[in-house]
């Protein structure tokens, strides 16, 4: 079976930038450990950069939350500390200027994997809004969630982020 791991937004905006949090920065060990096993299995990685522009506060996303984050080229658009290092030139980037990407799913339906796995920040924003993308994309596909390594600032949203996947979307959550 073709297996994807997913790193969605792990980047030093949302890990200690602009958007970052209490306790985003305890996943990278983990989901750099989860990168290195996918690596060594064989198995496919791919990224999500959120990406935004100058322009950004002109924007809808910009006008409902004013915090320029995540600016191509910029120091808070990388990815963040042991995931970056775990990242391999061969891997997937996805650049996506919203929470979730249409160029994702295209490129999933192109791939054809049967299980996708998701990590990543932020679980009640971007990491759902990519999930749904996959399961249209592949709607046979196993999507799975490691709870472990995926959070947001909120935890009461997290834990019903991770609630409405598991038992409205039939997302697989692990490691919960």
């Amino acid at each position: 079976m073709k297996k994807l791991l997913f790193v969605i937004d792990y980047q030093k905006d949302f890990v200690d930038g602009a958007l970052g949090f209490p306790g985003a920065e305890l996943l990278d060990s983990p989901i750099a450990q989860k990168i290195g096993a996918y690596h060594a299995a064989g198995y496919d990685v791919a990224f999500t950069l959120d990406t935004h522009g100058e322009d950004y506060l002109s924007t809808q996303e910009g006008r409902r939350l004013p915090v320029p984050h995540c600016l191509r080229a910029s120091e808070g658009w990388q990815l963040y500390g042991n995931t970056a290092q775990a990242r391999r030139d061969g891997d997937k980037l996805i650049e996506k200027p919203a929470f979730p990407s249409m160029a994702l799913g295209n490129w999933l339906r192109e791939k054809g994997y049967g299980q996708i796995e998701l990590v990543g920040l932020v679980s009640y924003i971007c990491v759902i809004s990519n999930a749904v993308v996959a399961k249209a994309a592949l709607p046979e596909a196993e999507i799975l969630v490691d709870a472990s390594c995926t959070a947001g600032p909120d935890p009461v949203l997290h834990e019903k982020c991770l609630d409405l996947m598991e038992q409205g979307l039939q997302i697989t959550i692990i490691n919960r």
